[in-house]
């Protein structure tokens, strides 16, 4: 394997300070490209493009593509055959009762609330990847406006400019409402269905597992719009690397000149953006991501926020409970139940909804949309709280024995980043503690729904406030850690970046470079690097004949 080159001159233009050459074995080296022509002036640089990301991401958007519709043609099919209250029964049914007064057995109601979670996993995986494409096509288009400043956004809550624009408001807008949708959909897919039988007495009923046709077809046409979204998007900006690292993203702006480095600033973290830029000292200590990032002070308040309103909303089912629900038919007080799942003995507040048409199914998904929204809306934005913290996690591997590896496998930060582990498992895990909380019970018979019970389960809720609460305080943590160390912070500000990396290449150690009088340098290199010094002064390369700035 070839050792990456080395520049063994200095240049002023700015992309010059992109050397970023690819190692001949590298698993991206085919799609590794070089978009400035040999001059006098800069030589050949090269950055990575990424385009094993893209491949996937394509791929993921494909399979999403194929499981919408597949979706669309269900729906379709069970609307045509049982009309706009059918569902369609699948093969999982349970011996036949004698009395149809009976509530579902357990295993039946556990089968169904497995399915939902598997059903609502897929849909993470679908929303997951249509995101991917879009966040990139948004990334680029906000770098083609000179507005890209960090490499982590808002996707949904962050456009480019002009209404009509496939990355601008309108568009993300209704991507967030296609979003909570999605969910919402999911979560009513999956039924109970009774089969009632006259031919001997007493009525003999025989349950078993369906799946409801409107909301399929709704999940399917939130996806597949969702795609085209995604797809319009990519196709409406020049996208210069799929990478999600952001030094990728910051060698390709440099590269094309959208970004500039600073002089003097290889000692200024991100939060000294505002304050006089001149030569420093090593701090001890870093900015938290709360205090770097403006961002993210809102999504962690906005994530209490949510855990309040739960809190709220259920103290308010628990008082309706106590003064209309809390007793038999007999009068006497119902006992109170905590549980994971709820059952027959769950105590909860129920409201019909009739199935007389396409009008009601449009309130029952108001309803499950007014509620469920913050929840999704919440999950997203936490997504800011773990790719901020992954990219700075990511620049300080830059003073560790291994180095900082620029370009890395495109899955591997989802599958080996705690962080990103975390809150992909959670995104499922808290619509499905939702949908046990605030449950869509539909009265089925004979394969047609006859109306929807939306029920609110008291222990149910109070299990998800806790899990909303733990979330919270882990992002809450996260958020305000002090990193140590005199490695100054980033978190994914791609200006900062430019101005910290001085030498590119696929493998760079950060450190000390160069003494001087009365300032030294410190930057990166494809080698490893001594410590900086404490107590020295740091500005910059060929800063040693500077006048000191007052």
């Amino acid at each position: 394997m070839a050792a990456p080159s080395r520049p063994t001159e200095e240049n002023p233009h700015p992309s010059s300070l992109l050397a970023y050459n690819a190692l001949p074995g590298h698993q991206d080296f085919d799609s590794t490209i070089s978009d400035a022509k040999p001059t006098a002036d800069t030589g050949t640089d090269f950055y990575d493009r990424s385009l094993t990301s893209r491949r996937y991401a394509l791929v993921g958007v494909a399979c999403t593509s194929i499981f919408s519709c597949l979706c669309v043609i269900a729906g379709i099919v069970t609307l045509a055959r049982h009309g706009i209250s059918g569902v369609t029964p699948l093969s999982m049914a349970v011996p036949p009762t004698a009395d149809p007064d009976d509530p579902p057995p357990p295993q039946l109601s556990r089968q169904a609330e497995i399915l939902t979670l598997m059903l609502d996993l897929i849909v993470t995986l679908c929303t997951e990847s249509t995101g991917f494409v879009h966040g990139i096509s948004l990334r680029s288009a906000l770098a083609s406006e000179s507005r890209l400043r960090f490499n982590t956004n808002l996707r949904l809550l962050t456009a480019a400019r002009g209404w009509h624009n496939s990355n601008g408001a309108l568009l993300n807008g209704i991507s967030a409402v296609l979003l909570i949708i999605s969910y919402s959909s999911a979560s009513v897919v999956i039924c109970l269905d009774q089969n009632y039988t006259e031919t001997s007495f007493p009525t003999v009923v025989s349950e078993g597992i369906a799946i409801a046709g409107i909301p399929l077809l709704i999940l399917g046409v939130a996806l597949l719009l969702q795609v085209n979204i995604a797809l319009s998007g990519m196709r409406a900006v020049k996208i210069l690397t799929w990478s999600s690292s952001p030094f990728d993203v910051t060698a390709a702006l440099v590269h094309h000149t959208q970004l500039t480095p600073a002089t003097f600033r290889c000692m200024r973290r991100v939060s000294d953006l505002d304050m006089y830029g001149g030569p420093a000292k090593p701090p001890e200590t870093q900015p938290s991501a709360w205090h770097a990032h403006p961002s993210i002070r809102k999504v962690v308040i906005f994530l209490w926020v949510i855990v309040a309103a739960c809190t709220g909303w259920a103290a308010l089912v628990m008082y309706i409970w106590g003064h209309l629900f809390s007793k038999d038919l007999y009068g006497n007080n119902l006992p109170q139940t905590w549980t994971f799942f709820h059952h027959s003995d769950s105590n909860y507040i129920t409201y019909p909804v009739p199935n007389g048409g396409i009008e009601w199914w449009i309130l029952l998904f108001v309803n499950i949309t007014v509620v469920q929204g913050p929840l999704t809306l919440g999950l997203h934005c936490s997504e800011l709280i773990v790719n901020v913290i992954r990219d700075e996690r990511q620049w300080r591997s830059a003073t560790r024995r291994q180095g900082l590896r620029v370009a890395t496998n495109p899955l591997e930060p989802i599958f080996t980043h705690p962080l990103c582990l975390i809150l992909f498992i959670a995104k499922p895990f808290l619509h499905w503690m939702f949908g046990l909380s605030f449950a869509i019970v539909p009265d089925v018979s004979d394969d047609t729904l006859n109306v929807f019970f939306i029920s609110m389960y008291t222990a149910q809720i109070w299990n998800l406030c806790i899990a909303l609460l733990i979330l919270a305080c882990f992002f809450t943590v996260i958020a305000l850690r002090r990193p140590h160390g005199p490695q100054p912070a980033s978190y994914g500000h791609l200006q900062t970046l430019a101005n910290l990396v001085d030498e590119w290449s696929p493998v760079m150690w950060w450190g000390h470079k160069e003494d001087g009088i009365p300032y030294c340098h410190a930057g990166t290199s494809d080698h490893p690097l001594p410590d900086v010094k404490m107590d020295c002064v740091y500005a910059g390369s060929g800063s040693g004949s500077l006048v000191p700035l007052s």
